[in-house]
């Protein structure tokens, strides 16, 4: 295969995976990220955390927050700061969904992943509503009873071969 032919491989290299647990995850944006250089050498080393993060409309732009990317080891006295405000590059329409939805009460914008896709780095955000305890609850009943289901049916087929 040549190099045109193979599909763009997207590389994960921070995902929220508490966002799932705490939201429902109603809509999903990919955004791009305005980054400093020694930003990006510590995030392509893996060296970030979304696990805090969220997102905020203020104005005209959408800003990423409390994202912590940590400092480059090999930078000096130019290294960024591990906790400033990013800003988040989207369309303006998604911008304006954002900022009118955000204004409901118990919508949020949280980051879900940070990934590359064609040498951009690029954070995916999503449109969120918080979760009760008993939905918390639900989902994990959920998936515990999906899990003893796929054990029960493994074992039917493996006595039935």
């Amino acid at each position: 295969m040549s190099a045109k032919t193979t599909k763009s491989q997207v590389k994960n290299f921070a995902v929220n995976r508490q966002a799932g647990h705490y939201y429902h995850l109603l809509e999903k944006f990919e955004a791009g990220i305005e980054l400093a250089g020694t930003e990006v050498k510590s995030i392509r080393e893996g060296k970030v955390t979304l696990k805090d993060g969220y997102g905020l409309v203020r104005g005209d732009e959408v800003w990423l927050v409390d994202c912590h990317i940590s400092a480059y080891s090999s930078g000096g006295y130019v290294n960024h700061d591990p906790l400033r405000d990013r800003r988040l590059l989207l369309r303006r329409d998604e911008i304006n969904k954002l900022k009118g939805r955000t204004q409901e009460k118990g919508l949020t914008v949280v980051p879900t992943r940070l990934y590359l896709k064609k040498n951009l780095i690029k954070c995916e955000i999503a449109l969120a509503k918080g979760k009760n305890v008993f939905d918390k609850r639900e989902t994990e009943r959920r998936r515990t009873v999906d899990r003893e289901t796929e054990i029960e049916m493994r074992e039917h087929r493996n006595r039935h071969q």
